[in-house]
């Protein structure tokens, strides 16, 4: 995930055909190590590929539940990966508060108020 992550930087940076150099300088400026194999393949499958298209590819499939997959798939998916946990995250957070909210004790149930 760190190889993408470096990757999307690197392109969201302005270098729309990021080489293995490139991504092993942004991953150890954070001091994070660089997995040769990991960047040689993620660089092999977007190579020749459009960024935008990339991530289109990734929302269809996240939309059509992640069925298909593959190396350009995980450089797509992991933007659109983020915009699903978003878009999904609201949803979790409805529910916890919705827990909150049923476990909340009132003023009136400890015997005093506030304003008393």
């Amino acid at each position: 995930m760190k190889v993408i992550a470096a990757y999307l930087l690197a392109v969201l940076g302005g270098n729309s055909s990021p080489s293995a150099a490139d991504l092993k300088h942004i991953l150890g400026s954070v001091g994070a190590d660089a997995e040769d194999e990991m960047i040689d393949l993620l660089i092999n499958e977007a190579k020749g590929k459009d960024f935008s298209e990339l991530i289109a590819s990734g929302r269809e499939q996240m939309a059509a539940g992640g069925a298909a997959g593959g190396g350009a798939v995980a450089v797509a998916a992991a933007p659109a990966g983020g915009a699903a946990a978003g878009g999904a995250a609201p949803a979790a957070e409805a529910k916890e508060e919705k827990k909150v909210e049923e476990k909340e004790e009132s003023d009136d149930d400890m015997g005093f108020s506030l304003f008393d």
